[in-house]
């Protein structure tokens, strides 16, 4: 819907999140709180295309630490696939579409992909706390098991399994309060909009020796949420939410509103770029012992002409397109969201 030149954007494609700590249990993944083994260093590379992260952590007791290393993704919005796909690469049904690598003391280590499917409470509410990241919201996935749904972020396969149930299965995922369901009339065609998430969770059983540190690290395709934007400056009541969620403050919105400015044929003036919106989960770290001991963060906006915000007071310009952030004992207590503006080419 478009309300004066802001596409409503729906964060559909993958965030990506720390590693937490947990394990196996008889209903499945579960996140827990471990008081041997600490984070004492992360760093932490965001770009609009990848991201890295190596991390430092120290088993703090005499003892062998055994644990389910765990890395969520926040959940995917099936309704957000519906209405904008952006970003996402074709072949989502692939288990490992973010190409994510996990590497423990520079050996590569074989990881396990799970998934959950949620009716997730809107982001201005409740957002959940680190240790409700096993299940961020209300837990649906046997009630679509039951009803032969898959877990998949492919809005095909999940509708064609749908249709494949026929109005008995369109009634009850819509009693259930997990479709909206819209039959053919007229020139509009049939819409089978699903409302719920899917979180998918990347895991591997470690072992922490005692004493000892041990660096684990990832990377992973980055493939933030987005699309057309119109900007206002200075921002109208309907865009607050841009203040909040990614501490866009006046000089950033006056730079995004010129970096984006642009004359139609007519003589029109507008303000519209392309966004990126990249979140990534900080506070599973809160599942380790104590806080992070040393956090450094590098945003790469990608280009210079590039506008970057997000909520992280004392962070420093490095480069043409980069920003460092550094905290020490550091305890997250809320995720990052960044919002990237790239200008459309003119030609």
């Amino acid at each position: 819907m478009w309300r004066n030149l802001l596409l409503s954007l729906a964060l559909a494609s993958p965030a990506l999140a720390n590693d937490g700590f947990g394990g196996l249990s008889a209903t499945g993944l579960t996140f827990g709180q471990t008081e041997a083994v600490a984070m004492v260093e992360e760093d932490l590379f965001i770009s609009p295309t990848k991201v890295k992260v190596s991390y430092v952590f120290e088993n703090q007791t005499a003892q062998d630490v055994t644990g389910e290393v765990i890395f969520p993704l926040p959940p995917i919005g099936l309704a957000g696939l519906y209405y904008s796909p952006f970003n996402l690469p074709e072949d989502v049904r692939r288990a490992n579409f973010l190409n994510f690598h996990a590497v423990v003391d520079g050996v590569e280590v074989p990881v396990t992909l799970d998934r959950i499917a949620v009716i997730e409470p809107p982001w201005e509410e409740n957002r959940p706390s680190s240790e409700q990241y096993d299940t961020p919201g209300r837990d649906v996935t046997v009630e679509l098991a039951g009803l032969s749904i898959p877990l998949s972020v492919d809005l095909d396969e999940v509708t064609a399994a749908i249709q494949a149930g026929g109005q008995a299965t369109i009634q009850a995922l819509t009693a259930k309060g997990l479709l909206e369901y819209y039959p053919a009339e007229g020139d509009s065609p049939e819409q089978i909009v699903p409302v719920w998430s899917v979180v998918m969770r990347y895991h591997w059983t470690q072992t922490f020796p005692a004493g000892q540190k041990l660096t684990i690290a990832h990377d992973y395709d980055n493939l933030p949420s987005g699309g057309l934007l119109g900007w206002e400056d200075p921002l109208p009541d309907y865009m607050a939410e841009y203040e909040d969620r990614y501490c866009v403050d006046a000089g950033t919105s006056r730079a995004m509103s010129k970096a984006t400015a642009y004359t139609d044929s007519d003589g029109n003036s507008y303000s519209m770029g392309s966004a990126y919106m990249m979140s990534y989960v900080l506070r599973t770290a809160n599942s380790w012992a104590g806080p992070i001991g040393k956090f450094r963060l590098t945003v790469d906006k990608a280009a210079p002409e590039n506008v970057v915000s997000l909520c992280a007071d004392g962070i420093k310009k490095t480069g043409p397109t980069t920003f460092v952030w550094e905290q020490t004992n550091f305890t997250p207590d809320r995720d990052l969201e960044i919002l990237l503006m790239q200008p459309i080419p003119r030609q």
